[in-house]
């Protein structure tokens, strides 16, 4: 199955991508260029992320529409035959020119409409959105446009299969309800604006891992020959250097894995959980993927909580001691015996982890061994705000998401002062950022069975297709 590594490499590549401005950008992103072969054309990264209306036009760069008058044949004009990727590219151009209407223009919405519960209706308004009109309109663009090609090769379980149940069941869902999406999926490669590497690293870990001899060689051979043989028998690696495909993974190892395949680190969108950005996490090409720890199909008994004036406990915590900054936390705070923030290794047998996050106003979720910890998603659900501790972690869709809305986030130097800065918080703040968790929940709802829009499965896509907006790739 293995093939030469250079099926895969810079020097094969017969095309060139470059990186468009474009009024949707990357929030944490840099000042640094893509790093691609020599026969790319790579401009920076408009940064930092913004959609505001005071952007200056010149900044995007749109494709010229495709011509719509056909020559006649006596004026002895030949048409031009536009190939199939720039089709695909008009496709996209289209929308970048929609959506920056309705960033320079605006949409007539206001903060006092009522939002739609009817998911059909909904329509994404309030602070908890960096920009509500933007996202909106974005996500309608998607929903017309967006097309996504799945690799038939590989056989599960490493490939096209993944765990629905425990911590990396965000992996699992995803790849199972991308199997079975009908919108979004194209079966027509030439029409794909993405291409989707289904292999499951939990997958490869479980059955290509020795934990004797500590050996993950296996691992990173079978995403590489993987690689190579789609390199091998399709056009469309080579022709952008695997910059219009995506791996995704919930597992620690995803990055590394990545990082045996140079064009997939360098130039893929990477969707990871482990979104730490001192590991090479780049926020303007990949794309942070929440950590959910579903134990069982029936996740309605984990929605919902009782109002502010029920939530008697400042803060609560319950976990191991996993990783650098969990231990500071907890070595900090576990025998402080302080009424008020409830710290745990262990949870009494009397105590309920959900129950206690229901009568909690604040959950606090620091990092473990890597920086995603799936009680972000966990508070989220019980309608407890999120305190974040970590550093260098990318929240999930933080490109369309003002997480200052709906969460606080403490750097670790400052643990020491968590309950100083919970109760400085004033009691009508704290209410509105509960309130902000009720409202962002919608967008980190596992649904079972077929997805609904604006979930947690459609917020990936969403994320994706703002990456693939950022560049262009050319024949």
């Amino acid at each position: 199955m293995k093939l030469s590594n250079s099926s895969s490499s810079s020097s094969s590549a017969h095309s060139s991508s470059s990186l468009i401005f474009i009024l949707i950008l990357c929030l944490f992103g840099g000042s640094e260029s893509r790093q691609f072969s020599k026969s790319f054309s790579v401009s920076p990264i408009y940064s930092p992320y913004s959609w505001l209306p005071t952007i200056p036009k010149q900044t995007i760069s749109i494709t010229a529409p495709l011509p719509t008058v056909k020559p006649k044949e006596e004026d002895g004009l030949f048409a031009k035959k536009f190939s199939k990727i720039e089709k695909v590219e008009h496709d996209l151009a289209k929308a970048r020119g929609s959506i920056r209407e309705a960033i320079l223009n605006g949409e007539k919405q206001t903060r006092s409409t009522p939002i739609h519960e009817d998911s059909n209706n909904f329509v994404p308004q309030g602070n908890i959105y960096n920009n509500a009109q933007a996202f909106h309109r974005s996500y309608l663009e998607m929903e017309k446009t967006f097309k996504i090609f799945v690799y038939n090769e590989g056989e599960p379980p490493l490939f096209h299969d993944g765990p629905c149940i425990n911590k990396y069941s965000t992996e699992g869902r995803f790849i199972h309800q991308m199997e079975q999406e009908t919108r979004f999926r194209t079966y027509n490669p030439d029409e794909a604006h993405v291409y989707f590497l289904p292999f499951s690293v939990v997958k490869m870990v479980s059955y290509l891992y020795i934990p004797e001899t500590r050996d993950s060689r296996g691992i990173k051979r079978a995403a590489l020959d993987y690689v190579n043989i789609l390199a091998q028998k399709y056009p469309y690696w080579n022709r952008s250097l695997g910059g219009d495909h995506f791996m995704l993974s919930c597992h620690d190892w995803g990055p590394e894995v990545s990082f045996h395949i140079p064009n997939l680190h360098n130039n893929s969108i990477r969707v990871l959980c482990n979104a730490n950005t001192s590991e090479g996490f780049n926020p303007s090409r990949d794309v942070s993927f929440p950590e959910i720890n579903l134990r069982s199909d029936n996740i309605t008994s984990f929605i919902g909580g009782p109002p502010p004036s029920q939530r008697k406990l400042l803060a609560f915590y319950a976990g191991g001691i996993h990783g650098y900054v969990r231990s500071v936390f907890v070595n900090y705070w576990k025998d402080k015996g302080d009424k008020d923030i409830k710290v745990y290794t262990s949870l009494p047998k009397e105590l309920s982890y959900l129950g206690m996050m229901k009568k909690s106003k604040y959950c606090i979720c620091p990092s473990g061994y890597e920086v995603a910890s799936p009680r972000v998603v966990e508070a989220i659900y019980a309608e407890c705000v999120p305190v974040l501790i970590s550093d260098h972690y990318v929240p999930p869709f933080s490109d369309v998401l003002n997480w200052d809305a709906f969460s606080i986030q403490v750097p670790l130097s400052e643990v020491p002062n968590l309950k100083e800065i919970l109760t400085a918080v004033p009691e009508d703040k704290y209410i509105k950022l509960q309130r902000s968790v009720k409202q962002v929940q919608r967008h980190f709802i596992a649904n079972n069975g077929t997805p609904k829009r604006y979930d947690v499965f459609h917020m990936t896509l969403h994320s994706i297709w703002l990456r693939r907006l950022n560049i262009r790739v050319h024949d």
